[in-house]
């Protein structure tokens, strides 16, 4: 992964590329913890040779992982950075992947593997962002 700062203000703004083999959310999640993110959105495209999306079972609070082993075009990544109840920058993150046929799949982001690159254009905002367990949940969700 590389990472160039192109824009300073009113926000910084970077862009973040990936590269074969690496791992797209644990990419991020590293980004954010060394430059020290409190709150900022991204979005990107790119393609992946395998990617497990997530969809939130409410009952089980859990996510029901949707593995997809094989090489896909990832035509919508969405997603914010905003501190845990640990003050860690967690990433929230989703996508919409498109197989060779067309047909698309999405959902939360739980894993994926690029190729040959993903482009992400991340922006941090001024304001915080904290992330809070909600008990119904148990999810960490926003707390404006």
């Amino acid at each position: 992964m590389k990472h160039k700062l192109i824009n300073e203000a009113p926000e910084r703004t970077y862009a973040v590329v990936f590269e074969t083999g690496d791992e797209a959310l644990a990419g991020l999640a590293r980004f954010a913890a060394d430059e020290r993110l409190d709150a900022a959105r991204f979005t990107g495209i790119g393609a992946f040779d395998s990617v497990v999306l997530g969809f939130f079972d409410l009952q089980r609070k859990d996510y029901e992982r949707i593995p997809i082993d094989e090489q896909v075009e990832a035509v919508a990544l969405v997603g914010d950075v905003a501190l845990g109840p640990d003050g860690v920058p967690k990433v929230h993150a989703h996508v919409v992947v498109a197989k060779r046929d067309g047909s698309a799949w999405g959902g939360h982001l739980l894993q994926a593997r690029v190729r040959p690159t993903l482009e992400v254009m991340l922006v941090e905002s001024p304001s915080y962002l904290r992330r809070r367990t909600d008990p119904a949940t148990g999810l960490a969700l926003i707390v404006p």
